[in-house]
Parts: C-alpha cells; structure tokens; sequence
C-alpha cells in the first residue's frame, strides 16, 4: 500500500473535498482521484459515495480512518527522528495555547528556553479546548498547552505534564452590589448580568457545569473569544466578567474574587501535552519539562505575593480591601 494514497485519503476527509485536498497537497484533482480509486482497489473496499458534487464517506471509510490517521503518525515520526538524529538541537516546533497563556505563562518562557535552544524556532498557534487536542491528532503541532481532563488525554492516547490547576475568577465594577473578599459563591453572581468566554475554552464548561449543580440559569450578557473584550466591559460597568485565573486581570480597575461551589474553589485541569504516536526530539521533550517547572514557579509566586497586594490595590486606586488576582 503506497503512503500517498492514505495521505490522500485522510485529506480528502479533512479538507471536505477533493478540490480543497488538491489545494492542499498541491496535487492535481485528477491524479488525486486515481489515488483513491487506487487505494479501494487494494482494499477491496468503497470509500465514498458521491452525491451530487459531494463526496461523502462511507462506513467502511469511517471505520479505516482512525487507523490511516495512526500510520501516517507513525510514518511521520519517523522522519522527526531523523530529522533529530540529523540535526542535535536544531529545528523547529509548534506550540499551541490559549491567548491567557501565551500571554501570561509563553511571554515570560520564550527567552529563557531561546538561550538554551538558540538553533530551535518555536511557532505559537491560538487555541483552546477540544480544537488544540484535534490539532494534535492531527499533527499539527508538536505540544499543546490546554485545559483538559486527563481522562480525554488518555483517551486520545496523549501524553502529558499535569501543570498547576487555574482558579475561575469573578471580576466587576464596584457599582455592582456584590460582596467582595478571597471568594464568592456562584448563587450570589445570578442575579447580574454575565460577561462569558464562549463554550470552545474549559472555563466557560467549568462554569456551566456549576450553574447545572447550583440550579442556576445564568444572564448572559456576551459570549466572547477574547478575554480582555469581557475585562473592558466588566470595568466599564456592563456586568461580572468570568475568567479563569491565567489572565491578567491587575490593569483593571476591578473587584475580583475566587468563585466557589459549597464552598470549594472551581479548579481548572491544565496539561503541557504531545501526541506519543510521533517521537518528541530532545529539545521539545525539554520545552515540555522546563516550561512545566516555569508554570510551577508562577503559580508557587503568584501564592507567595498575594500579601503584598494591598499596595498594588492603592496604586489602582482600589479600597485596599479589594482581592486582585493575577
């Protein structure tokens, strides 16, 4: 069975189209076809049917496509080995994270692991959620940094680093007739109008699923992608803003607080994670560790300097009472 025909096949599938998959393999549309046709004469099998111009997978083609994406993992991660064999600690890798992350957590990493690595390009990419795990999968990128549960990690047949959990934060304008301190119970956040990420970031999932078990129909004013859009309009006193703890919320005027369920603090997994089916070269398995030990010393920090926030709370012209987190 030749690899191109499975690399075919799996694009055609990814890409919706034998049009697009041309595109994207830079393959004549006709010579694309005869792959497959290639391909279901070997297997014996129907692939797709064809309906109208589309083209739409067959069962048996469902079946075989978990497998296809499997070997052609593994028949790329034979040349990333080699490639690695080749090159020591020269070349590139593909990072995805959410904007909080790359934000907070990335921006102060990069320098210190670029003077470690300075011969590897490192590429970051936007995401969150499910879509960073697909990218994976996909082998679209090399690492992943998401929140995740870790039973969907294993599921997947990833591999990963567990890193410090992130709280979920209220923030508001001190019009709103909330009262503040370290926590705040989600009952207490019902009757005002919600500022929410959407439903692709863990957060805004970990929110929902408090609201279910608090029997709790929240007012949601916006759903957004972008966290500091949710921070602006919280600040300019349009509702309480629902973030989770990685954004940088201390250039607001804001009051913030831990939001809590009976008392326990709504807790967000968070992994470093990479697909086991392609072999990591030594410079992105130690991307992974020392960003881990990074991510470590940020949360063990941010612990450490939570007394001596009160200053900061007077350079924002805050009561001093007001949490702030970061």
């Amino acid at each position: 069975m030749i690899f191109k025909y499975l690399r075919t096949f799996v694009t055609i599938v990814e890409q919706g189209s034998v049009s697009k998959a041309a595109l994207h393999l830079r393959i004549a549309q006709p010579a694309l076809s005869r792959h497959i046709i290639e391909l279901e004469r070997e297997l014996g099998l129907k692939l797709f049917d064809r309906v109208g111009r589309r083209l739409l997978l067959t069962g048996e083609g469902a079946q075989l496509l978990g497998n296809c994406r499997s070997l052609l993992g593994y028949v790329s991660s034979l040349g990333e080995q080699a490639r690695e064999l080749r090159s020591g600690g020269q070349g590139w890798l593909t990072v995805a994270a959410s904007p909080g992350q790359i934000e907070t957590v990335l921006s102060t990493f990069l320098h210190g692991y670029a003077q470690r690595y300075p011969k590897v390009e490192v590429k970051l990419i936007e995401a969150v959620g499910d879509k960073t795990l697909d990218m994976l999968d996909r082998g679209e990128i090399q690492i992943g940094i998401t929140a995740v549960q870790a039973e969907q990690i294993e599921e997947r047949g990833f591999g990963c680093y567990a890193a410090p959990p992130l709280q979920l934060l209220a923030a508001w304008h001190p019009k709103f007739r909330l009262d503040y301190g370290a926590a705040i119970e989600i009952g207490r956040l019902a009757a005002h109008p919600l500022l929410l990420l959407d439903s692709g970031f863990f957060a805004r999932k970990t929110f929902d699923a408090a609201c279910r078990l608090a029997g709790l129909k929240p007012i949601i004013l916006i759903e957004s992608q972008a966290p500091h859009t949710l921070l602006a309009l919280a600040e300019a006193g349009h509702g309480v803003a629902i973030l989770p703890s990685v954004v940088r919320i201390h250039r607001y005027k804001l009051r913030t607080s831990r939001i809590t369920y009976e008392r326990n603090p709504l807790l967000i997994p968070l992994v470093i994670a990479w697909d086991k089916r392609r072999a990591l070269p030594r410079f992105a398995q130690d991307f992974c560790e020392l960003l881990a030990a990074h991510m470590r010393k940020i949360s063990l920090h941010s612990r450490r300097s939570a007394p001596r926030a009160s200053a900061r709370r007077r350079d924002l012209g805050l009561d001093p009472r007001t949490p702030i987190c970061t």
